[in-house]
């Protein structure tokens, strides 16, 4: 009888163990200090309205039902096999966006998925993606981001599918998918081949739409830039590695990400219509960079 009490006291033992780990682990973790200070900088908003296009924020932030791309009081629907998320204010409104933000605030939302409330926030914002981004853009960005018209309205709370509706378990999937990144990634502009890589897989964020998920909704490393099914599940984005555009010129891929038409003379439809208005806004360099990248990305490889 002894020994059955010892052992499930020794049971529960463990399982509390575990349990408090897991709590642990899976906590909410934002920016360190280091980028704290150096958010702590003034930003170039000019700067930050490259950054703001290239990111593609007004795709999912801008108000519904108007074509200002600088009305950024969220709502609209991305409806998803987990549920429908609504992407949040991001206007200068203090009160329903993020005008009462900190830089860090903004830092840990952006590179780390955690809110200033130190929840977790769902990574169908792209933040596996943004983390990949240098500070000196994410100063930027929240300096443009803080011009914008202030616009009143929250939106609708995310209506998801148990358990995906567990907040805490997004730090299970950072855990599992976030890229381990010490240091923001610092870009020299001036070499064509890191700074398209930058672009594409930071704050172009392209493997979050063109690549497989597993389940869980991670990027199946293997088959990154692959292509593979859209949020809706109805569509498919295209193979954009080296092998998938391997009829596309250098130029092909550039035209297509500034004017929306293919070689074959067919029209980026779909999500990647406002991919191409926001991408139309960026310096002919960048979306230079970007097409060589691409052009020269084989599947698996790492960011």
């Amino acid at each position: 009888m002894r020994r059955r009490i010892a052992l499930a006291l020794a049971l529960i033992a463990a399982v509390v163990v575990v349990a408090v780990a897991a709590w642990l682990a899976t906590a909410p973790r934002g920016v360190g200090a280091e980028v704290a200070v150096a958010m702590s900088q003034p930003g170039d908003a000019e700067a930050g309205r490259t950054v703001f296009y290239v990111a593609g924020c007004e795709s999912c932030h801008m108000s519904p039902g108007q074509q200002d791309p600088l009305r950024l009081g969220g709502g609209q629907e991305l409806k998803t096999p987990f549920g429908s998320f609504y992407p949040p204010n991001i206007s200068s409104d203090p009160i329903d966006g993020i005008g009462a933000w900190s830089a860090a605030n903004f830092a840990g939302a952006l590179m780390r998925g955690v809110s200033p409330r130190g929840e977790h926030l769902y990574p169908a914002f792209p933040y596996a993606s943004y983390g990949r981004m240098s500070i000196k853009d994410v100063r930027d960005l929240f300096a443009f981001l803080r011009t914008t018209p202030a616009v009143a309205g929250r939106a609708p709370p995310h209506a998801l599918n148990f358990p995906f509706s567990i907040r805490r378990a997004v730090g299970l999937w950072k855990l599992l998918y976030m890229p381990k990144i010490d240091q923001p990634v610092a870009v020299d502009p001036t070499e064509p081949e890191a700074l398209g890589r930058y672009l594409v897989e930071g704050p172009g964020h392209c493997a979050e739409c063109h690549s497989p998920r597993d389940p869980l909704g991670g990027i199946v490393a293997s088959r990154r830039l692959t292509g593979g099914p859209l949020p809706d599940g109805k569509d498919k984005s295209p193979d954009i590695t080296a092998l998938g555009l391997k009829d596309w010129s250098e130029s092909d891929v550039e035209d297509a990400l500034s004017t929306g038409f293919t070689p074959s003379g067919d029209v980026l439809d779909g999500p990647m219509a406002a991919v191409v208005r926001s991408l139309s806004q960026a310096p002919a360099s960048d979306l230079a960079a970007m097409a060589h990248y691409l052009k020269t990305y084989k599947a698996g490889a790492t960011p």
